[in-house]
């Protein structure tokens, strides 16, 4: 097979470059940073098979695509279709997660619209609509003879007066009503008390069954429904509690209607599934009581409540007065030794009753009203209280971030959660690890699933088309990870294995695929899995080309090339090429000698020391955390280790990060849950460096 042959390459650093790369293999590039790559495998080969694509296409489709500049290089030739696997974020959309960027959520939520089962979102009680022929069915199915009685439902604990209704049955010429679970003859006269709850149903018709009555019970099944709005009540008149019958989505028990479930009712990006609280986002920004009054220590007068003012401000001087005038609190008086009611109408407000003439509102609402916009103009003696109080810059201050008290976290509203499939909703699925899912999904389409056979029969295509789905993100070892997972929590390395998973789901034959360094933040146990994956695309048919300094990826690579001698204008030249075993038998490679183990990264002869100090986190238990409590030494430099999705991150970026930056910065994002963090006190300054580009502006 024809090589790619690249002559007279000289992007960026790059010398006057020439190589041919095996077609249908597995090629490694490595060499020290900086010399010259990157330059070659995506400046150069990917931005040429890019451009040579684009060219192809019409002049009126051109103009939506990106046009990359032809890079310098003599000739390029043997180029297959490239696609460039990158190592960059998936996005930093707050709505976008592991399900919706895999379209995995998208067959999962066909799956709950077709197969799921509601309940009731207050009692858990299961909820079925029926057709009239179904009720019929059901009905004419009892034994030949049976005796049944069909029954209306009017009201459910109504409190008010019944004659109005009961008067109008009568008109209607009905005989006879059941009035608290006993029947009653409309014709003799019923007397209740008002002041009661009453359940009020009419007698439709009783029915002996047999031969010929499906016509009398179909008319008889019709009227009820008409009469109960779409609910009927079936007395077998066995003394058990008659049953329900409804050709709508309703739990009878709370009067609670289900809107007619579709595949968008379990999208959080829609108003139709969306949480009403947090509009889908899982979390809300709050005003904290502990960041409006940091220091309790202080009195009113000297600023205890920091969002009224600087001290000595006039908004302060306007704010105490206010509050002592309403509130009659002593603004001399630290403010921890006030009260507790004063303190809670300090910061929430109390309303105006028959003793308190004056309504006075808190600082809290007032912040949550200018957080979420909807703040109006002051009025009356509120007129000038925020004047040189609290920018709308300075809100961030006091706000932090937390899950949604109505869905918490789950992003759905509760109509969506209620529906299940297998006893579990669409966000239980979505908090289990990808590996777990697969499991509990493969028990679905088992022999012992717990659907039934019609659930099963919808259900069962999905189901296959999820399961392959999660194997190919299970075997780049992403199998931690889990659909609810915010893309913009993932680190660069994850979003490209999951762009991975995604052409090899799309099983394309003859493209070439760039990568770029994928086993970045992936531990060395699950390295196989990687490597595995990249073999599956050359095994049906494609080209792969690494930018690599995995010792193993580069030792199971077909082909290797070796960029070096240096970085910068010290490389730009292929110092060695040939097989991994080849390579280790070049002078001049600066790999080679590394892969054979003649050289070595030395470890230091000497080690620092430590401290006294520490920082130290207590009970965390963030994502997957379990009550984990580690100590961080202060002036050492502390690895944190371990297998892919063990809690690395979670404890500390999204736990010590995040607690420090609160402390020390006032900052408003959400800090993992954990019991305590101690040793604050020795650090007065964070910095965070993480994988984040620096940035995309051309100057």
């Amino acid at each position: 097979m024809h090589p790619l042959v690249v002559r007279g390459a000289r992007q960026h650093n790059l010398k006057n470059v020439s190589c041919d790369i095996p077609r249908n293999q597995l090629v490694v590039i490595t060499g020290p940073s900086g010399s010259g790559k990157s330059s070659l495998a995506f400046d150069t080969i990917y931005a040429e098979g890019q451009r040579r694509y684009v060219e192809s296409l019409s002049a009126y489709a051109r103009q939506f695509l990106e046009q990359l500049a032809k890079p310098d290089v003599d000739s390029i030739e043997g180029l297959s279709p490239a696609i460039a696997i990158e190592q960059r974020a998936l996005g930093k959309n707050p709505r976008s997660t592991v399900g919706t960027v895999t379209e995995i959520a998208d067959y999962l939520r066909l799956l709950f619209a077709r197969a799921g089962t509601p309940h009731c979102p207050s009692c858990g009680k299961r909820i079925e609509a029926q057709t009239v022929q179904e009720i019929v069915d059901g009905i004419l199915a009892l034994p030949d003879g049976s005796r049944v009685v069909l029954l209306a439902p009017l009201c459910r604990g109504r409190r008010s007066d019944l004659q109005p209704d009961l008067e109008r049955l009568r008109r209607d010429g009905f005989v006879r009503a059941r009035i608290d679970g006993n029947v009653v003859d409309l014709s003799d006269e019923i007397r209740l008390d008002s002041h009661q709850p009453h359940d009020l149903d009419v007698v439709v018709d009783r029915i002996a069954l047999r031969e010929g009555i499906k016509g009398r019970v179909t008319d008889s099944v019709e009227l009820s429904l008409e009469l109960g709005e779409g609910r009927l009540l079936v007395d077998d008149t066995s003394g058990a509690e008659p049953a329900w019958r409804s050709e709508r989505f309703a739990c009878i028990d709370c009067n609670v209607s289900f809107p007619a479930i579709e595949p968008r009712m379990f999208s959080f990006n829609g108003p139709h599934g969306a949480c009403p609280s947090c509009g889908g986002l899982g979390s809300r920004t709050r005003i904290d009581p502990r960041r409006v009054v940091p220091d309790d220590s202080v009195t009113l007068r000297e600023g205890a409540v920091a969002a009224w003012g600087p001290r000595g401000s006039l908004a302060l001087a306007t704010e105490v007065a206010h509050a002592v005038r309403a509130l009659k609190v002593d603004p001399d008086v630290p403010f921890r030794n006030l009260d507790e009611k004063d303190q809670k109408a300090i910061l929430h407000g109390v309303p105006k009753t028959a003793r308190r003439k004056v309504e006075y509102e808190g600082i809290v609402p007032r912040l949550e009203k200018r957080l979420s916009g909807t703040d109006e103009e002051p009025r009356g003696d509120d007129a000038d209280l925020d004047e040189a109080g609290t920018s709308d810059d300075d809100l961030v201050r006091f706000a932090v971030t937390s899950a949604c008290d109505a869905c918490h976290g789950r992003r759905l509203r509760s109509e969506a959660l209620a529906v299940r499939v297998g006893g579990k909703n669409i966000a239980e699925y979505g908090e289990l690890s990808l590996g777990r899912l697969r499991s509990t999904l493969q028990e679905l389409v088992g022999s012992s699933t717990p659907l039934s056979s019609r659930e099963r029969a919808i259900a069962d295509p999905l189901l296959r088309a999820v399961i392959a789905r999660l194997g190919f993100l299970i075997n780049v070892g992403l199998d931690y990870l889990s659909l609810d997972r915010a893309t913009q929590s993932l680190s660069g390395g994850e979003g490209q294995r999951i762009r991975l998973a995604t052409q090899i789901g799309a099983a394309l034959v003859g493209v070439l695929y760039v990568l770029d360094e994928p086993s970045v933040g992936l531990h060395a146990r699950d390295n196989a899995k990687l490597l595995e994956a990249l073999r599956h695309l050359v095994r049906i048919g494609n080209s792969v080309i690494v930018v690599e300094h995995d010792r193993d990826t580069i030792a199971a690579a077909d082909h290797v090339i070796d960029m070096g001698p240096a970085a910068g204008v010290h490389g730009g030249e292929i110092v060695a090429e040939g097989t991994p075993e080849q390579i280790q038998q070049i002078e001049t490679s600066v790999t080679g000698p590394y892969l054979s183990g003649e050289k070595r990264i030395a470890l230091p002869a000497k080690r620092c020391k430590p401290t006294k100090a520490s920082l130290r986190v207590v009970g965390a238990r963030a994502h997957n955390l379990n009550n984990v409590t580690a100590e961080f030494p202060i002036g050492l430099m502390t690895a944190v280790t371990g297998v892919s999705g063990s809690g690395k991150s979670t404890l500390v970026i999204d736990t010590l990060l995040q607690a420090v930056r609160a402390d020390l910065y006032r900052a408003s994002g959400q800090v993992g849950s954990c019991d305590r963090i101690e040793g604050l006190s020795h650090i007065d300054k964070v910095i965070a460096i993480d994988q984040a580009p620096i940035g995309r502006s051309p100057r």
